[in-house]
């Protein structure tokens, strides 16, 4: 059998910066805490007036391809999870191979370009197809390029504004991968839902407390169905839990939830329930609003837990330390978490050959997957060849008319042209628009 799975990862996030707890709080008149301790997030990225999906998905695969070592021919697919799209038609990866043709000999003319949608979960599903690509015997010794690219912008005034974020993840999927290698279980969870979605326009329509409830549903069904496929599993079966990060508040939630179902009819649930009680039963109840009710008083009790506290501070936290100073990048989340959790490991010299990842990954409308990671030997040297501590240092810090201009920039119904606010080097920017209203690139020395 094959071993398949990410071999190489690179990061490219929005050249400018939102400080929450400061500009933003400052200017919606709210305590800092409420964005830093509630939402769990510190900052946003957000993409300058040459920036957009392409431009941060083309140079995050331009890095990878350079860093690996690759030429055009050793790709053979190409697939971009976006949910920030601007063509119903010509695909974000047919852009991202026009733009990569720019700077490496030859073309993509071979490799199969597409681009998946559902929500956040997109990139994890283009993650699977290229996994099933390279499992098949189709790819005829080529690897496969996944972009998950997204500016995850709210119209202004918006519940959802400050958990706003820009950025790319380009993922290599081979054989042998020298990063992680994929379960071949997978566990879903899945149900029509009107939780978050964009008819036919930009900015998403969420009714937020719904969405709240329906990915916690939809992950616990999720982890459900992977058990029966992979068998039970125990807290120390991973080493991680990068989960799909809106922001760290929701992960929180979603860690909570899943620990109290890994735990049930374990011994730590009996060691708990000397201080907590044991976990309620549906069938000890009359009715399905007290059971709940139960439920809420026993996840309350567990939360507060030293053993819970300490396995979400080494499991869940490590996952989250990228996030809380970019926002939510819709389909790259979760791998922005995966990568968070390595760095975390290469930072603390934590060996992680041979560990587990347990991924869970959520799109609204809606749908959960939860899969498993192996982390492999070369690991360590792909991780410490990010330089997101970098990208993250060297953006722009933007004050609060920047915040407006850049945002009305950005609004596909509004005309604006603004000076951009950071100088372009060594990467791709919009170069503006073609005879049938195609966007044309270029790349900057």
């Amino acid at each position: 059998m094959k071993s398949v799975g990410i071999d190489a990862v690179e990061i490219w996030t929005g050249n400018l910066k939102l400080d929450l707890p400061g500009t933003f709080a400052e200017q919606m008149g709210d305590d800092p805490a409420k964005y830093t301790k509630g939402l769990g997030l510190n900052a946003s990225s957000f993409p300058d007036s040459y920036e957009d999906i392409v431009t941060m998905g083309a140079n995050a695969a331009h890095r990878l391809m350079e860093r690996k070592g690759l030429e055009p021919d050793d790709i053979g697919r190409i697939d971009v999870a976006t949910e920030s799209a601007f063509d119903n038609s010509k695909p974000v990866s047919t852009y991202v191979a026009g733009c990569l043709e720019q700077v490496f000999e030859g073309d993509f003319h071979h490799a199969n370009k597409g681009e998946r949608k559902f929500a956040c979960i997109a990139g994890t599903q283009s993650l699977d197809d290229a996994y099933n690509w390279i499992r098949a015997g189709r790819n005829r010794g080529r690897a496969a390029l996944v972009i998950a690219t997204d500016t995850a912008l709210y119209a202004r005034g918006d519940a959802g504004e400050a958990t706003q974020g820009a950025g790319a993840v380009a993922m290599l999927i081979s054989e042998d991968p020298d990063l992680v290698e994929l379960s071949t279980e997978q566990g879903f969870g899945s149900a029509d839902e009107t939780d978050f979605l964009k008819p036919n326009q930009q900015f998403p329509s969420v009714d937020g407390k719904r969405s709240v409830q329906v990915y916690l549903a939809r992950m616990r069904e999720a982890l459900v169905d992977y058990q029966r496929e992979a068998g039970t599993i125990t807290v120390d079966d991973f080493r991680y839990a990068p989960f799909h990060t809106p922001f760290p508040g929701m992960v929180r939630k979603a860690a909570l939830l899943a620990y109290r179902h890994i735990t049930r009819d374990t011994e730590i649930e009996d060691e708990l329930a000397e201080d907590i009680g044991r976990q309620p039963r549906e069938e000890a109840f009359d009715d399905e609003e007290a059971f709940h009710d139960a439920i809420r008083e026993y996840m309350d009790a567990l939360k507060g837990t030293d053993r819970y506290q300490e396995w979400y501070a080494n499991t869940i936290e490590p996952t989250l330390t990228i996030s809380r100073e970019v926002g939510n990048w819709y389909t790259g989340s979760v791998h922005v978490a995966r990568a968070s959790a390595l760095k975390h490991a290469a930072e603390n010299d934590i060996d992680m050959a041979g560990e587990a990842l347990l991924v869970g990954s959520y799109g609204s409308g809606a749908q959960a997957e939860i899969h498993t990671e192996v982390v492999q030997e070369n690991w360590r040297e792909e991780i410490e060849a990010l330089n997101v501590d970098d990208q993250l240092e060297a953006r722009y810090d933007i004050n609060w008319e920047d915040y407006e201009e850049i945002h009305d920039a950005h609004n596909h119904e509004m005309d604006v042209d603004i000076e951009p606010l950071t100088t372009p080097e060594g990467e791709f920017v919009f170069d503006g628009w073609g005879r049938m209203g195609e966007r044309k690139y270029r790349f900057v020395d």
